[in-house]
């Protein structure tokens, strides 16, 4: 019943957080973009050399956990990797913003890191990284006592809110003949420049196996992965002959899936020798947006040259052409222009009245009752629902309460309004949801068994009745998280996922919430009995990483405002991008009705 610095001169044009407006909190500071090589790594395995992979973390500002941020791909056989996956970090100027990088060995397909061999740990914030020469850092790795563990290279780059993406296609004529018992098998891998003239990797295309004429497929790159936004920067391509003993990528649909996700930003110098030592180099040509976005003209077709072959033949003209075949421009609809467009978005709060909360009466409760001061479940009601109410037009909140005995009969409900009301569940804004929250914890008794999925199907009902792009609906549910029903939470998450809603879980206290990880699904994609969910939308915050020691302050509302709010926009796009549904135009801004021009007789 959901209702209707980088040298800090550069970095200092960024919103100020003073400034924070609820609405923008999709893009709450700079966007940096980081980079990791490594030098020197240790040697694990016994045949060959490591297989790194890098795992990034982050701390929460409150107790300094450590949570994991994202992982790059796996590079095999190599001490030197230059990795290609980018984390994508919000820079917060006024906060120290500490980051881990560990470095492992990978062994097998598992995604537990234990299954895995060490190989190294660093440390530095991202103020380090932004302030050094150039964003560049560079760090030893430690972590094994008695052991020397390499270098690590982290690079910082700010970037631009350029919104365009291009989708391009390209074809090859004539390339070089590589291989011995058949013609070559062609790949492309672009690069854009960057300001120090190093190199980053940005793209790589699927491999066309047997022809010295491939077309490959169409792709689509936002500008800022290509160029950063500046059209005349240059961009270099460099065109190859995949060998199936290649190290990098093992065949031609694992190139395709490794390198689906924007490259980290790299020294691409031993990345293209550690490409060109398994692969064969056919030859490169360079170009820039701006040549680019004149289309398929005889001024998109390139001569593919190879330099060592150029200068050994005096008759050398080249090694191949590669041609543009299509360019075309989109301009990325944000979540905003939805908004404008007039999407309404509908919040419905769920708090979890189990008995794993402990007894009201009791101070140790995360629902104790005090006069003095809010408790842990008020607090992150208060906290978390004044960050959501701005997006929600008409500030009516319907608020559930599940795993309590209801009066008059006892009876244990998983789905019940906290004003007592089933028939208008609706509160007045975050305030009369407090105002609810407090009635309900002096009328029902705490119980259990704690159940998710029936406040997850009540929001589904609704949002199954709504799929064309003009409302959008969001669960906030505030739990210890200790949950029962893990299978059937499953399931109501994978059938949710077709319809347009997402799923915000704060959890409260002091648990370990394992069972949240799991269902946020940013690692592994959730599923159940075989089917997976069609897209994220599930977002899991931990409040305790956002307030003191005492439990009474938050340390960064701002913080908190972007953690809560960070992946709704991108589940929004989703649902909207892949049923096809278009914002509507923003009506004109309202201008009272002015006094009727008097004629002068």
């Amino acid at each position: 019943m959901p209702s209707a610095a980088m040298n800090s001169s550069s970095f200092l044009n960024m919103a100020a957080i003073g400034d924070f407006d609820p609405l923008s909190a999709a893009i709450p500071a700079t966007k940096v973009e980081i980079t990791v090589s490594c030098r020197n790594l240790l040697d694990r395995d016994t045949f060959s050399k490591s297989d790194p992979i890098c795992v990034l973390y982050t701390q929460g500002i409150g107790n300094k956990e450590w949570r994991e941020f994202g992982r790059t791909e796996v590079i095999d056989n190599t001490l030197n990797p230059e990795f290609v996956r980018k984390f994508i970090l919000d820079y917060f100027f006024e906060e120290r913003q500490n980051l881990r990088f560990d470095l492992y060995d990978v062994d097998s397909k598992s995604s537990n890191l234990s299954k895995h061999d060490f190989l190294g740990q660093a440390q530095c914030t991202l103020g380090e990284i932004v302030g050094s020469m150039g964003s560049r850092l560079e760090k030893p790795l430690g972590g094994i006592p008695g052991k020397k563990c390499g270098t690590i290279i982290v690079k910082a780059e700010e970037l631009n809110n350029c919104r365009e993406s291009v989708m391009m296609q390209f074809c090859g004529n004539k390339l070089d003949k590589k291989d011995f018992f058949g013609k070559s098998d062609p790949f492309l891998v672009f690069y854009r420049s960057n300001e120090d003239g190093t190199f980053t990797i940005c793209h790589k295309t699927e491999v066309v196996k047997n022809t010295l004429n491939p077309v490959w497929q169409a792709f689509k790159i936002p500008v800022r992965a290509l160029c950063n936004g500046d059209y005349d920067r240059t961009i270099k391509i460099e065109v190859y002959d995949w060998d199936r003993d290649g190290s990098v990528f093992s065949d031609a649909k694992d190139t395709v899936h490794r390198f689906k996700r924007l490259a980290t930003q790299g020294h691409a110098k031993q990345y293209q020798e550690h490409i060109r030592s398994n692969h064969d180099f056919i030859g490169e040509f360079s170009t820039s947006y701006r040549e680019l976005s004149r289309g398929q003209s005889q001024f998109n077709v390139y001569e593919v040259i190879n330099p060592k072959k150029k200068g050994k033949k005096k008759k050398y003209l080249n090694s191949g052409t590669v041609t543009l075949l299509s360019f075309l421009v989109d301009i990325d609809v944000t979540f905003l222009d939805y908004i404008k467009g007039g999407t309404q978005i509908n919040f419905t709060v769920a708090i979890d009245f189990t008995a794993s909360n402990g007894n009201p009466a009791q101070p140790t409760s995360l629902h104790y009752m005090s006069p003095y001061q809010l408790n842990a479940y008020a607090m992150a009601l208060k906290a978390v629902g004044e960050i959501i109410q701005d997006y929600d037009s008409d500030k009516m909140f319907p608020a559930l309460g599940f795993g309590a005995k209801l009066p008059p009969d006892g009876r244990v409900s998983h789905e019940f309004a906290l004003n007592g009301n089933p028939q208008n569940p609706y509160c007045n804004g975050i305030d009369g949801v407090m105002e609810a929250y407090y009635q309900s914890l002096k009328s029902v008794q705490l119980y259990g068994p704690t159940n998710f999925s029936p406040v997850i199907n009540h929001v589904a009902r609704y949002a199954a009745s709504v799929k064309d792009g003009s409302q959008y609906f969001v669960l906030l549910i505030i739990t210890d998280g200790v949950i029962s029903d893990m299978a059937q939470t499953k399931e109501s998450i994978v059938n949710a996922s077709c319809l347009p809603m997402s799923i915000i879980i704060v959890g409260v206290g002091p648990a370990e919430f394992d069972a949240m990880v799991e269902l946020d699904g940013d690692e592994v994609r959730i599923s159940s009995r075989g089917r997976y969910a069609e897209r994220d939308i599930v977002q899991f915050v931990p409040f305790r990483d956002y307030i003191d020691r005492t439990g009474n302050h938050i340390l960064s509302m701002a913080r908190l405002a972007k953690d809560v709010l960070a992946e709704i926009p991108d589940q929004f796009l989703s649902y909207m991008k892949t049923r096809g549904i278009k914002p509507s135009p923003a009506p004109p801004p309202y201008t009272p009705p002015g006094h009727p021009l008097q004629t002068q007789i």
